[in-house]
């Protein structure tokens, strides 16, 4: 905990210096899939952000319990009041139970993040597990008079609650202009008015998914799930509640009008959103054909996509941008980020075939400053990529050190391995990317070091016809030999 640590307030708007209201223990919630298809490159993002926050507190030394719900229940299909629910409508057209559909696609997210290298959260509670929890939430929400039922369902006063407390806070909107940017009062019904959102909702007889409450057999609104298991878990008050740009309206803005109308103050203390994946410019969709789940990422299997992309390719594609910055897909960027990551990989390679000397140019003032560097990167909103140039610098460094154009002492050795393990494995969550089979590359290096050493006895026996067959044809499939004074190095140039 010695890093003064400056994350962006949403609420704010604002770099803030990171106090947690009761440190050592960090609270940490962050809005997770809604289970009723495959786990999409938009999943993917804040999954890798809040890792990435999670992992930098924990090395900080702090104690996080960090909760990222599932949705399963109560996200309808035209917004957060009207429509069928996505996983009921997926159950009925495939003849399944809803709970098959979201146990089918929470495995297959896991599955997904794991890939990924995103770490499992501390908790992960269903909606479906805390209806009682949202039931007791609206019931506070009603007794102090900023909720009210209608037809069987209840809705939250946004009209009433703006009169003592703000709501638009945090989407920095002013509630007049919600009002005539929503649709008009025609077609509502059981609302009082078009910008009242549902705690509560009737089932009606061909819903699926319902449970028995005070009012009559529902289901919970979208929005109350979050307020309800974040106070649960993490208590009245906590830190951090992140997720994407695009819950900022209407989500987390009722969450908090939520917690505020129940309990009189605000729950969260930091906002933090990470920003949208874009496709050509355009946010992903379905409805715009450019949607691509990560499962076709992995294996290729998409008319957008030029080739198969593997996990770590994606997740350092992610890491290069800020995140709250826009990133636009591209095979191109991909293909960059492939190559990115296997220059850094192959760096970290190189650095256990390294010899130091005790006099080496390079000492530890070298590897103090780049570690310096790395966390001042850090610790200024998890800046990623700065962290990522850093080490790219670094690994300008170990190439010359490996051709032997400079040296290094045995301390800053050491130290410029342990600095490589910290950012690019624990901190950034990078891996050596093996394409799911370690056995086949280890056996595939075997065979070209037993080549390289064939090439060896024969340039030993003067036999340079062979020796210079051997190098030419790896030439030709893309490997590049170096020969040095200490032997032979190799890589494969993709």
């Amino acid at each position: 905990m010695e890093n003064a640590l400056f994350i962006y307030n949403t609420l704010t708007r604002t770099k803030e210096l990171f106090k947690p209201l009761n440190a050592p223990h960090v609270g940490m919630y962050v809005c997770g899939p809604t289970v009723y298809g495959d786990p999409h490159l938009g999943h993917a993002r804040p999954a890798i952000t809040f890792d990435i926050l999670f992992r930098y507190l924990k090395h900080n030394g702090y104690k996080v319990r960090y909760v990222r719900n599932i949705t399963d229940v109560g996200h309808l299909e035209h917004d957060a009041d009207e429509g069928e629910d996505k996983i009921a409508k997926k159950a009925r057209l495939e003849q399944l139970e809803p709970m098959e559909v979201a146990e089918y696609y929470t495995l297959r997210y896991h599955h997904a993040m794991e890939a990924l290298g995103v770490l499992p959260p501390s908790i992960e509670p269903h909606a479906t597990g805390h209806i009682i929890e949202q039931i007791e939430l609206v019931k506070e929400i009603l007794a102090n008079g900023y909720a009210y039922e209608s037809e069987g369902s209840i809705y939250f006063d946004v009209e009433k609650y703006n009169q003592n407390h703000r709501y638009g806070k945090l989407s920095n909107r002013n509630l007049q202009d919600v009002i005539n940017n929503s649709r008009t009062l025609d077609g509502v019904g059981e609302k009082h008015n078009q910008v009242d959102f549902a705690l509560w909702k009737k089932a009606q007889p061909q819903h699926i998914m319902r449970w028995p409450s005070p009012w009559g057999y529902g289901f919970p609104g979208w929005h109350t799930e979050c307020t309800a298991m974040g106070r649960k878990y993490l208590g009245d008050h906590f830190d951090i509640h992140g997720g994407g740009m695009d819950l900022v309206f209407p989500h987390h803005e009722c969450e908090i009008a939520q917690a505020v109308a129940s309990q009189g103050d605000e729950m969260v203390h930091y906002w933090m959103h990470n920003n949208m994946i874009t496709i050509n410019g355009q946010k992903m969709g379905k409805s715009l054909g450019n949607f691509i789940t990560l499962e076709q990422f992995f294996t290729g299997n998409h008319e957008k996509l030029d080739e198969a992309y593997s996990p770590m390719t994606i997740r350092f594609f992610i890491l290069q941008a800020h995140y709250r910055s826009t990133v636009d897909f591209s095979n191109e960027a991909l293909k960059a980020s492939r190559k990115g990551l296997e220059r850094l990989m192959d760096a970290i390679k190189q650095l256990n075939n390294i010899s130091a000397t005790e006099n080496g140019e390079i000492d530890k003032a070298y590897t103090a400053s780049l570690r310096d560097k790395c966390y001042e990167a850090m610790n200024d909103d998890l800046n990623t990529p700065i962290v990522i140039s850093h080490l790219f610098e670094a690994c300008h460094i170990i190439n010359q050190l490996t051709d032997k154009q400079t040296t290094i002492t045995p301390d800053a050795l050491e130290e410029l391995k342990a600095i490589f393990q910290t950012f690019s494995f624990d901190i950034l969550g990078l891996r050596q990317d093996a394409d799911g089979n370690e056995e086949r590359e280890v056996a595939y290096s075997k065979a070209i070091d037993l080549l390289l050493e064939i090439r060896q006895q024969a340039k030993a026996n003067k036999d340079w016809s062979t020796s210079d067959r051997i190098r030419n044809e790896l030439s030709a499939l893309g490997f590049e030999v170096k020969d040095t004074r200490d032997g032979v190095t190799w890589k494969l140039n993709k």
